[in-house]
């Protein structure tokens, strides 16, 4: 009996943070991934950090928010490896904490340019080539962060984005019922990362105060990211929270 082909991952910013934990964990459970983000060092260095699992990698340097730059991702994905099982939707970024009246609108299109849109795209390209391919189906999951359910004090583009990415996963896991792709939503709060980092240090609460938090292990994350890939694809997690037990989420808003 031959042995089934070894599942293949692409993972957005993947060279820090959340993407290079969960590249790293997919790796290592035996998937073939793809790295991709804005720049090529940082994916080199996570491929370094796989150790022996890095011939199971590729390193394809993208922008998501641009059209032209997703195609070719995907295309030398599919060129390289053959198929693709998982899409983790995971690159995004932010501006720093800016009051409603004052965000421009260059900061609001940087924010939803990448968060939003960039995860559109990579969504289409990842579903197209998920109808089409034999066996048919995937699983594209994206990183919705605690973001999508309750905002920080100024962080308007952020909490748009991320609420519009919940929209985004329940419309893809609709669509996608008939091609047998599932799509789910992992919401994280609190991972200890760099850009996350000043969440330890304080950070305005909304009454105002500034406040340290609780952070967790970004491995925690990764290993939610795995387990989600992992189930057959008649099994799905449509939503996901994990989060520092004690940050105040719930009593935000």
């Amino acid at each position: 009996m031959e042995e089934a082909e070894p599942k293949v991952a692409l993972v957005t910013g993947a060279g820090d943070g959340i993407g290079k934990a969960a590249a790293l964990a997919l790796l290592a459970s035996g998937y073939r991934v793809v790295l991709t983000g804005r720049r090529t060092g940082p994916l080199e260095d996570t491929a370094h950090a796989a150790g022996l699992a890095a011939t199971a990698a590729m390193v394809f340097p993208a922008d998501v928010s641009a059209p032209d730059a997703v195609k070719k991702l995907f295309e030398a994905t599919v060129a390289r490896f053959g198929r693709l099982d998982i899409l983790f939707n995971n690159a995004g970024t932010n501006v720093p904490g800016v009051p409603f009246d004052e965000l421009t609108v260059e900061q609001w299109h940087r924010v939803i340019d990448v968060n939003l849109t960039g995860s559109h795209l990579c969504a289409q390209a990842a579903f197209r080539q998920m109808k089409t391919q034999r066996p048919q189906g995937g699983r594209i999951i994206n990183n919705g962060s605690v973001s999508a359910h309750v905002p920080r004090p100024d962080s308007v583009p952020y909490t748009a984005s991320k609420h519009a990415i919940t929209g985004l996963t329940r419309a893809i896991a609709l669509d996608g019922r008939s091609f047998n792709i599932a799509c789910c939503q992992i919401d994280v709060g609190n991972a200890q990362t760099r850009l996350a980092g000043r969440m330890a240090k304080g950070v305005k609460q909304a009454d105002g105060r500034i406040m340290a938090e609780p952070m967790m292990d970004v491995a925690y994350v990764a290993q939610a990211v795995v387990f989600v890939a992992n189930l057959p694809l008649s099994v799905n997690v449509p939503f996901m929270t994990i989060m520092a037990t004690g940050m105040p989420l719930m009593g935000r808003g």
